[in-house]
């Protein structure tokens, strides 16, 4: 079974530009789930309603979220509602939402368990601890983790982790796509998907803010960067009889 996953999107613009491109690479790829991470699809970041609306619209099956998941508070409801988006299961269960999906696909079923690091971030629960206790209990065949996380190394120290034990580990948050994709006993790996968003930025934000805050060190708003869109994410190839991946490939796409 052929998953793709989608790397962050960046702002409404790119979530309509999603919804230019995303169906026609699922059938192009001969994909049969989408899971997309939609942390800073808002206008700001964060996710909201129409940005979220706009993700599924564009044939998502999933939404993933990170650091950013709590920003836009008119998303409250769709936290206490939705089954299909998920935030970092580190939060705990005392906090709004959910962070993990479960898909029935009849003769299997898919889980898409989104986690959160600690290094160089918010100090939630460790997610390796969470991670195996809710590997504990998680039954699903097929077990996708989004790794939301700063810190190369703990996002290869949770690849290793979970080899053998997971489908998946796909890393996410720092918006520029590595190329370490592999298979680690049967656990695919990549430590960032990379974003989907303005090609011509710097991780999705104008050039010159970004630039000015390196030359002057004065905090300036970010806004978005417009221009071309560009879609990241990797393929992966499931055994749907062993939960076992069998092929990780990089994707990228330019959409005008």
């Amino acid at each position: 079974m052929k998953i793709l996953f989608i790397g962050d999107v960046v702002g409404m613009r790119s979530c309509e530009a999603l919804k230019k491109a995303l169906r026609g690479a699922k059938q192009k790829l001969g994909a049969e789930i989408v899971i997309v991470n939609g942390e800073n699809s808002a206008e700001g970041n964060g996710i909201n309603p129409a940005s979220a609306d706009a993700i599924f619209e564009a044939g998502a099956d999933v939404i993933t979220t990170g650091n950013h998941c709590f920003r836009q508070k008119t998303m409250e409801a769709e936290w206490e509602r939705s089954s299909t988006i998920i935030r970092p299961a580190n939060y705990g269960d005392d906090v709004i939402g959910k962070g993990v999906c479960v898909l029935d696909r009849g003769a299997y079923s898919i889980a898409v368990i989104n986690l959160m690091g600690t290094t160089f971030m918010q100090p939630l629960e460790n997610p390796f601890h969470c991670v195996d206790r809710i590997l504990e209990s998680c039954d699903a065949r097929i077990k996708i983790v989004d790794f939301h996380a700063e810190a190369t190394s703990e996002k290869r120290a949770m690849g290793y982790y979970l080899a053998g034990r997971v489908s998946a580990v796909l890393g996410t948050h720092t918006h520029v796509q590595t190329a370490d994709e592999q298979i680690i006993e049967g656990t695919g790996y990549i430590t960032d998907a990379g974003m989907t968003g303005p090609k011509d930025s710097i991780l999705g934000v104008e050039k010159d803010i970004i630039i000015d805050r390196f030359l002057t060190y004065y905090p300036k708003r970010h806004r978005f960067a417009e221009g071309e869109t560009e879609m990241n994410g990797v393929l992966l190839d499931i055994d749907t009889k062993t939960g076992r991946c069998t092929f990780i490939e990089r994707y990228r796409q330019l959409i005008v």
